[in-house]
């Protein structure tokens, strides 16, 4: 099901600035951080870009510093919530088949749990 915003508001996009109130755990000039309100692990953080970026499709070259923010602000976050070590999952969904919903990227930090394959083999 996709985000029935226009495509320059998402329901992100009011979250990044406070408009729907979520408890923060990470914000900068770049990117925002917060729990998902339908957890799939014991663990599961949202890092999205506070600029929106529909799709991985979208990135241009300009976005690489934001990007690249997503993933070491993923780190830190895993390393807060006691993951690091033993391992988590990072997952970037694209597009209807890719199982995106909301079309504002965003990067799935999930662990705290074995997490078992992240794809059965094709049949």
């Amino acid at each position: 099901m996709a985000d029935n915003t226009s495509p320059a508001e998402t329901i992100f996009s009011k979250i990044i600035r406070q408009e729907i109130p979520t408890p923060l755990l990470f914000q900068d000039e770049l990117v925002t951080a917060f729990r998902d309100i339908s957890p799939q692990a014991k663990s599961h953080i949202l890092i999205i870009p506070n600029k929106l970026i529909a799709t991985a499709n979208d990135i241009e070259q300009d976005d690489e510093l934001t990007i690249g923010r997503m993933f070491t602000v993923a780190k830190k976050l895993a390393k807060a919530e006691g993951i690091a070590e033993d391992g988590y999952r990072l997952i970037m969904n694209c597009n209807q088949h890719g199982g995106q919903e909301v079309y504002h990227i965003h990067l799935h930090l999930v662990g705290g749990q074995p997490l078992g394959r992240m794809l059965n083999p094709p049949s």
